[in-house]
């Protein structure tokens, strides 16, 4: 961690403290008469530059939004890679977590002799820690082939390795800010989080050692999506997309795994119970042994217990619901992205330099959404901002595709009521509306 827990709060504490002290005299009277201006955040799914064209003609909204979201300076190369996949990928959200979720089960299979998840799963956390460096598919593949222990370190997952429980010790995040209706990259600022001492100590169990012939007689490894093609998740999918094509790209190219080519079975997860569930249906029947996926923590957790009971693998690069740590998975359910016990603190300290003193945090009705929201609320009354400041808001996010738009209209006049500075929306593309809906009742935009 970059800065230990308890000092980051005392600094946010002391902030508040001095806001709160310098304009609790008249500062609700001085919006009196004049427009109300609101500072505009957001994190994950609607920091991204597909987000604007979510409001259409009037994507000009989001000039000054400011937001956080996990991610890791990316190297140019591996931008130019991602791109020889999809030639128009403006966005690079979770690419670097899909990309490593991809090559971790992979490599894990390796590792384990065998296509049994049982088995691949007893390798994935050992990938990561206590074995001979390694950073790229290539020289990891040829290391497991050798049944050398590896630690891999790659694009999201470069300081630590795993918990015992299968998930990222480490984290690193961005703050990122719209001019117009693009992010700024030059205002991109990066902070890490998580401590590398939670990495697991744990020795993995010795898999099964080829032999030959057995490459002949091995099935291939095939893994398959459940990423958001489609639903409020989906300006989110062009980057994991290419992230996953990525990964088995080289990974083919290296050789594949088990003496194989691995295969890819896409599949989408729709932002949708019903989807998500039918498309695991179909890779059970298809024989995947690793799906990479849900992107979204609330279609994961509806998701899990069909894909536990068919001994299969969830991996998914984008779920950051705290609770899911604890999840009952049987130990089949892994992430590389991180937890939002982490990211609340990080989105605390953006709002807080702002100087914001009266906060809505707006959450989309979901595991994901209120899991969040509670844990922003928490780090700003650590920080000093009193309950009467803070207020909380959430909406129901549209069934399918097909639904009604969310109608947030009474909420966004409770908003304007309140007198608010800064509203936090944590939300995908539907959120959207909550930003017309406020512009709607009148209230400004602060850039």
């Amino acid at each position: 961690m970059l800065v230990s827990r308890r000092s980051r709060v005392a600094t946010l504490a002391a902030c508040a403290t001095i806001l709160l002290a310098t304009s609790a005299c008249g500062d609700d009277k001085a919006q009196e008469g004049s427009a109300q201006q609101v500072r505009l955040y957001g994190t994950d799914g609607n920091m991204l530059n597909s987000y604007p064209a979510e409001l259409k003609e009037r994507a000009d909204l989001v000039d000054g939004m400011k937001g956080t979201t996990p991610l890791t300076p990316l190297p140019d190369d591996f931008k130019g890679r991602l791109r020889s996949v999809n030639p128009a990928l403006t966005d690079y959200l979770y690419s670097a977590e899909t990309y490593d979720a991809v090559v971790i089960g992979v490599l894990a299979a390796q590792l384990a002799g065998s296509t049994d998840p049982a088995a691949i799963a007893k390798q994935i956390v050992g990938v990561t820690n206590n074995g001979q460096r390694c950073e790229d598919p290539a020289s990891c593949l040829a290391l497991a082939r050798a049944g050398q222990d590896i630690e891999y370190r790659s694009v999201s997952l470069t300081r630590a390795g795993f918990t015992d429980k299968g998930e990222p010790a480490t984290a690193s995040y961005a703050t990122l800010t719209f001019d117009g209706q693009q992010l700024n990259d030059g205002k991109t600022e990066f902070v890490g989080a998580g401590s590398e001492s939670a990495a697991s100590t744990k020795t993995p169990p010795k898999g099964k050692k080829p032999r030959a012939g057995d490459a002949a007689d091995q099935k291939p490894l095939i893994v398959g999506g459940l990423l958001p093609k489609t639903g409020d998740l989906a300006i989110a999918y062009p980057p994991m997309a290419a992230g996953a094509a990525l990964a088995i790209r080289e990974i083919n190219a290296a050789g594949g795994a088990l003496g194989k080519p691995v295969t890819w079975k896409d599949g989408d997860d729709g932002t949708s119970p019903a989807v998500a569930k039918a498309t695991v249906a179909k890779h059970v029947a298809d024989g995947v042994s690793i799906i990479i996926g849900a992107g979204a923590s609330g279609i994961s957790r509806e998701v899990l217990p069909d894909v536990v009971k068919a001994g299969k693998i969830l991996f998914s690069p984008s779920n950051t619901d705290a609770g899911l740590t604890d999840v009952e998975d049987k130990g089949l359910y892994f992430r590389t992205a991180p937890p939002d016990s982490l990211q609340g603190r990080a989105l605390a300290d953006v709002v807080l330099r702002d100087g914001s003193q009266k906060i809505v945090i707006v959450a989309r009705k979901d595991s994901y959404g209120e899991g969040l929201q509670a844990t922003v609320r928490d780090e700003l009354e650590k920080a000093g901002i009193p309950g009467d400041r803070l207020k909380l808001l959430t909406y129901d996010p549209p069934a399918d595709a097909k639904a009604a738009p969310v109608d947030f209209s009474g909420g966004a006049k409770e908003i304007k009521e309140f007198g608010a500075d800064a509203v936090l929306i944590i939300g995908f593309g539907e959120s959207a509306q909550v930003i017309r809906a406020l512009a709607d009742t009148g209230v400004q935009f602060r850039h």
